[in-house]
């Protein structure tokens, strides 16, 4: 790639402008700068530009994090598309946490920046991963008339409302089977000390029952309701597919993962802005949902080796009393954050079977939305056979950004996992092998989104 020439947009960090000068025309132009809001921007232009735009929107930031602006996943994705001529282009968001009302805004006036400095470009992609795939559908749904199709890679497509519900059940039910007398919060947290203080009582809790036969078969059922699989983590021995306790250990420090950040501190970020507790459980049967869960068989086989009751504790649980939300707050979170399903160009998502943060069923739930509003046929949805979170090689993400520019180029999706392969490794040839395979999610277990009338209810 050659030299590129440095416009740092600093000198007007309030006016959200870009700088008089310009980058020369045999040069690459490299340009930050910082938006109104006050979050950062960040563009990488090559000299031979080839007319196509990606605005990518990131993950989420919890408190304690940088956030710098970024516009790819990784350095090897940006420096290979850049190459190709691809202009990359992104926003810090203003705010960490859940932050959909300042990201959507940010990454809008970041497009709206890159306009007035480069011109229109040809074709507008927006991508996006895990919180940011989910910025990037909302961008696809309700700014459609400035994107040409989009990328939501290993994203939160079941909106916030299913994402904070199902992120609930998990925890009910390790509080209501391994500590049912603690007084331990799982909602309503006044303010970050409280929840830091919930998620060490419960972690607590469920470290000790792992020294059991019944607290791990009690761990797994709880996972079981949240979709976590056996095996997310590449650092992780790879179970047999019989192999219950090394995919119960495997799912235990899975949970121990969400107890720290997602269910308490995340909750507690996302609460403050809707203004009360946006998700619930009254009504859900957890006999029923366990029952439909892909690890229902793992479940089973632990309570049976503990000679426990897996009845009796599943009665113990829908016993327990249950968690109201917030009407409010549950208003907030549905204008802000639930997906309609609506989409008018093509979109194309990718996840990793694996994924324990945000499990591989969210695919389901957006495929349920779209199906109900009528535009499924511009959706397609490729599955990476591999543990963890968006451990997408760089050759896998560019494959998929070939893919959805195949559907913009040819009216027809190619979604074949050999077709797929294919282009990863000639995207970036490497000893590993692409691992795209034929994946059909299980059903997500508490969908929520705008596109059916009876998810307005809870």
């Amino acid at each position: 790639m050659k030299t590129r020439t440095c416009l740092v947009a600093l000198a007007l960090l309030t006016s959200g402008t870009l700088p008089a000068q310009a980058a020369a025309a045999d040069d690459d132009a490299h340009i930050e700068g910082r938006l109104p809001s006050g979050a950062t921007y960040l563009m990488d232009v090559p000299a031979a530009w080839n007319g196509t735009v990606l605005l990518y929107s990131h993950g989420y930031v919890a408190d304690e994090w940088p956030n710098p602006a970024q516009n790819a996943p990784d350095t090897t994705t940006r420096d290979v598309l850049l190459d190709k001529g691809y202009a990359l282009i992104g926003s810090s968001y203003a705010t960490k946490g859940w932050a959909v009302t300042e990201a959507v805004p940010d990454q809008l006036a970041t497009l709206d920046l890159f306009t007035q400095r480069f011109g229109t470009a040809r074709r507008t992609l927006a991508w996006g991963t895990s919180y940011g795939g989910f910025v990037t559908t909302v961008l696809a749904e309700r700014h459609a008339d400035r994107f040409d199709g989009s990328l939501s890679l290993c994203g939160l497509l079941q909106g916030g409302i299913a994402n904070w519900n199902n992120t609930l059940d998990p925890v009910f039910a390790l509080k209501a089977l391994l500590a049912p007398e603690k007084d331990i919060p799982l909602t309503g947290f006044t303010d970050p000390a409280q929840a830091q203080a919930a998620s060490r009582a419960l972690s607590t809790e469920v470290t000790a029952a792992q020294e059991s036969s019944s607290g791990r078969a009690r761990t797994a059922l709880a996972a079981a309701l949240q979709h976590i699989p056996g095996y997310n983590d590449a650092a992780q021995p790879r179970p047999a597919p019989t192999d219950w306790d090394t995919q119960q250990a495997n799912q235990y420090a899975a949970v121990l993962s969400l107890l720290q950040l997602p269910a308490f501190a995340w909750r507690q970020e996302a609460e403050h802005r809707a203004g009360g507790n946006p998700s619930w459980n009254t009504g859900v049967d957890y006999t029923a949902m366990l029952r439909r869960s892909p690890l229902y068989k793992e479940v089973t086989e632990l309570y049976k080796d503990a000679g426990l009751s897996l009845s009796s504790d599943l009665t113990a649980l829908n016993r327990t009393p249950r968690i109201s939300a917030d009407p409010e707050a549950v208003r907030w979170m549905r204008d802000t954050s639930v997906l309609t399903g609506r989409l008018t160009d093509p979109q194309l998502t990718l996840h990793t079977t694996g994924d324990a943060l945000i499990p591989v069923s969210a695919e389901s739930a957006y495929r349920r939305a779209s199906v109900a509003a009528g535009g499924s046929h511009l959706l397609a949805q490729a599955y990476v056979q591999a543990p963890g979170h968006c451990t997408f090689t760089p050759g896998e993400t560019i494959a998929a950004v070939h893919t959805l520019e195949g559907r913009l180029s040819t009216g027809r999706w190619s979604t074949d996992p050999g077709v797929l392969n294919a282009r990863a490794r000639e995207a970036v040839p490497t000893t590993t092998e692409p691992r795209f395979v034929r994946y059909h999610p299980a059903a997500h277990p508490r969908p929520y989104d705008l596109a059916h009338p009876g998810d307005t209810r809870h």
